[in-house]
């Protein structure tokens, strides 16, 4: 589906804004944050203003285009909606996408809760960081 009908089947009025930073979530899944998205379209878009950018992602969350990933206290942004897994990389930062097939989780102690949002997310080390260790100590892996 192209940028612009996805939009518009969520109720979004498609300015130029919405549909680049849009597409650059749906290309770029690195779960960027506000500065990475604002710093890789400001040159495509001189008008651009970070306030725009958190205005539009903000427009896009609610209508559920993409999920927001809280990350030791900076925000990142995600256009996978579905629900998946993250894994955060503690030495090069990066944060990979991972499938959940089946999980059992106990919520009846807060059975009569209102859930909206389900995240699941590990941390440690990725397999290329540690793969750079192992060839800065001369290691094979």
């Amino acid at each position: 589906m192209r940028t612009i009908d996805l939009l518009k089947s969520k109720g979004v009025s498609p300015s130029q804004q919405r549909i680049q930073i849009l597409e650059y979530l749906l290309k770029n899944k690195i779960h960027p944050s506000v500065d990475t998205i604002f710093q890789n379209l400001v040159n495509q878009i001189p008008t651009l203003s970070k306030t725009t950018v958190y205005n539009t992602l903000a427009l896009l969350r609610e209508k559920q285009l993409i999920q927001v990933i809280i990350d030791n206290n900076e925000i990142r942004y995600d256009a996978d909606t579905e629900f998946h897994g993250h894994f955060k990389c503690l030495e090069c930062g990066a944060i990979y996408d991972f499938p959940i097939s089946e999980i059992k989780i106990d919520i009846s102690s807060i059975e009569n809760f209102q859930i909206s949002e389900k995240h699941i997310y590990y941390t440690g080390i990725c397999a290329l960081c540690i793969k750079k260790k192992g060839d800065e100590n001369g290691n094979k892996t």
